[in-house]
């Protein structure tokens, strides 16, 4: 027994090693690499000579400093306004039993997988002149940028701030009540201190979503309001400058460390700062003057998430005063050299090859973390959550300029933008899957094994039924990310041969009554095939999304 023990000890210690080879070696080709390529470029003057100095009078030109300004200003705000509509949802599906709440919570969700510039495109329509709410005077302005961004990101904070208050021992805050604080003293001083950290992990994430925001600046902002993300596209598709791309990219990778930082920090308070009950606490369906609030909180819902698509739809089937079905014949004919039809099967296909090189290698990383241990563990885990906090352009831009270095040129395959947007996914199949695999009793596994069963087969036959429903939700999370990826796509995609999402930009960017058509069609079609998968996730999985 002591020499089997022996044996065995540096056997487990090497299985982590061996599941996690893959993604690791994944994520320096086609991560690491690309971004410190970027670094490197961003420090070389034209010659190739190194020269930091230069890259520092980049950065402290007044253009750049406004880029930056603006950039950490509108995140700012705009974070701001997503903690203002968000909480009220989330007390709404943390502690109010309704009818029709998996559909509320469907409904909350769906924006945040909706490809970036489908959410342009919808309030653009919305505020234009023609649109419901062209009389507030906000089209052209930053407002419709803020509001853009909250419609976006909402579900981050309802989703985070509503699972924990969940979950959040009610007995303070009926202690606080039972000495005589009012409703709203006892949220103020015993509720609001106990979400604070996930308040202010929720914040983070928003303000990194919002800071490296893409596709609604640019459809939104147009060529008057720039951030550095859109200002990164530019200097490389337009202007070639790419040694102030790459040191933009830079100057951007430090705000968002610094963004994940605060992140962490405030992950960590949560861990350790709350007393959480084990089980939800019970919802309490309102009677009487209790639905006042309940329905204003659905009335902001209605208003904020639901009437954006609902406009772009009806503005898709709505041409010059009568009904019809034009925008979606376009999608058969030739426009700007491509048929919508073909960018849509090509999204698609590019979606299903990055979902299931996502979930592979997301699952392989997975049950590496869940059986690793010590120091190693955590900073591998940080390491496979870094594209989360990197610009996708930024990533994009770094593909471009690295895998022409390979071995046949990997830029002119399609495979690259499938590994571009599987990388995009990857660090939310492990996050999806994670929690599943660390939950599982390790009993179970000592028993089948004590039965004989190998290591393969008590995989097979323990842990994939227990984490059967969190791997379905980790696919349809991974296509859906995959299918409206914009940012890097943008970068690698061919003139002749674009994702819908990329030739939605494109239309959308180009004069012609039939162009903006046709984009409003490939919008609709984008957001009915998010929300479809987006249903059968919360169908099929048990629990909340989990954190983002």
């Amino acid at each position: 027994m002591p020499r089997t023990s022996r044996i065995s000890s540096p056997a487990r210690a090497r299985g982590p090693l061996l599941l996690g080879a893959l993604p690791i070696l994944f994520m320096l080709v086609f991560f690491a690499w690309p971004v410190l390529a970027i670094l490197r470029r961003g420090l070389l003057d034209k010659s190739g000579a190194f020269d930091p100095l230069g890259t520092l009078a980049l950065w402290w030109s007044p253009e750049v400093g406004s880029l930056v300004a603006f950039t950490l200003g509108q995140a700012a705000a705009s974070t701001a306004l997503t903690l203002a509509v968000g909480m009220p949802i989330a007390w709404l599906l943390a502690r109010v039993e309704i009818p029709g709440r998996t559909l509320l919570r469907v409904g909350v969700t769906v924006p945040f997988v909706l490809p970036t510039v489908v959410v342009g495109v919808a309030f653009r329509l919305l505020l234009a002149e023609g649109g419901p709410f062209a009389w507030t005077g906000l089209d052209g302005t930053v407002w419709a940028i803020l509001l853009a961004h909250a419609f976006f990101n909402v579900a981050v904070v309802a989703r985070t701030v509503g699972g924990v208050w969940a979950h959040l021992d009610p007995r303070a805050e009926q202690a606080a009540r039972t000495l005589g604080a009012g409703r709203a003293r006892a949220f103020a001083t015993v509720t609001l201190p106990a979400l604070a950290p996930a308040i202010a992990s929720a914040a983070a994430v928003v303000f990194l979503f919002c800071a490296t925001s893409f596709g609604v600046v640019l459809v939104l902002g147009g060529t008057r309001y720039r951030t550095l993300e859109t200002e990164i596209y530019l200097q490389t598709v337009q202007v070639f400058d790419l040694r102030m791309a790459a040191a933009l990219s830079i100057l951007q990778m430090l705000a968002v460390a610094a963004a994940l930082a605060v992140g962490a920090v405030a992950r960590r308070r949560r861990q350790h700062s709350m007393t959480l009950s084990p089980a939800a606490v019970t919802a309490v369906r309102p009677s009487g003057w209790q639905w006042l609030p309940v329905g204003a909180v659905l009335a902001l819902i209605a208003a904020l998430l639901l009437t954006p698509p609902m406009v772009m739809a009806l503005k898709s089937v709505r041409v010059d005063g009568r009904w019809t079905l034009a925008a979606y014949r376009l999608l058969g004919t030739t426009i700007e050299g491509v048929r919508p039809v073909d960018a849509a099967l090509t999204s698609l296909r590019t979606a299903s090859d990055a979902a299931a090189i996502a979930l592979v290698l997301g699952l392989l990383a997975a049950v590496a973390l869940s059986r690793a241990r010590g120091r190693a563990a955590g900073v591998a885990d940080a390491f496979m959550m870094l594209p989360l906090g990197v610009s996708a352009v930024t990533v994009g831009f770094g593909l471009l300029i690295t895998m022409g270095s390979l071995p046949g040129d990997l830029r002119s395959s399609p495979m690259l933008i499938a590994f571009a947007q599987a990388l995009v996914a990857f660090p939310l199949v492990v996050r999806t899957l994670l929690p599943a695999l660390q939950a599982i009793d390790q009993r179970l596994r000592q028993a089948a094994g004590v039965l004989g069963a190998a290591p393969l087969r008590v995989w097979w036959s323990v842990d994939l039924p227990l984490i059967a429903r969190s791997l379905a939700a980790s696919a349809g999370f991974a296509f859906v990310v995959a299918l409206g990826e914009f940012g890097a796509t943008s970068f690698l995609a061919r003139p002749n041969n674009p994702t819908l999402p990329v030739l939605i930009g494109k239309l959308i960017g180009r004069p012609g009554a039939d162009n903006l058509t046709a984009a409003l069609a490939c919008s609709v079609l984008l957001a009915l095939v998010t929300a479809a998968v987006v249903v059968i996730i919360e169908t099929v999985r048990l629990g909340d999304i989990g954190e983002f």
